[in-house]
């Protein structure tokens, strides 16, 4: 079994992918598959999947194209502030709150 990272990418954030075919592009996380290390990130790593038609569920049969799994180590997050491509930092505010900040530029990176 694969050994397990630490993943700073949560759910909706914009992340750039900085290796494989989908170099440079970027796109919104829509699962963190930690067992597995790996994220599911919106129009990246589409595969084509050849389903077969089922009346009884509603399925029509085709050729389905839907987003693969990509290793975390792939991607890279999004500053929503500088826009730039970032390390994730964290940061503990006077309240108390542990929060995700940009290397770059200091901003919070959680909404």
């Amino acid at each position: 079994m694969a050994e397990l990272m630490r993943i700073e990418i949560r759910k909706n954030d914009q992340v750039k992918v900085i290796a494989g075919k989908d170099l440079n592009k970027t796109g919104r996380v829509l699962r963190v598959l930690r067992d597995k290390n790996r994220v599911i990130v919106e129009g990246i790593s589409f595969l084509k999947r050849h389903t077969r038609a089922n009346p009884g569920k509603s399925i029509k049969g085709g050729i389905v194209e839907r987003e693969a799994p990509i290793h975390v180590s792939n991607v890279m997050i999004v500053c929503g502030a500088c826009g730039k491509t970032t390390r994730v930092g964290h940061n503990v505010l006077a309240d108390g709150k542990k929060v995700r900040i940009c290397r770059s530029c200091g901003s919070s990176l959680d909404k």
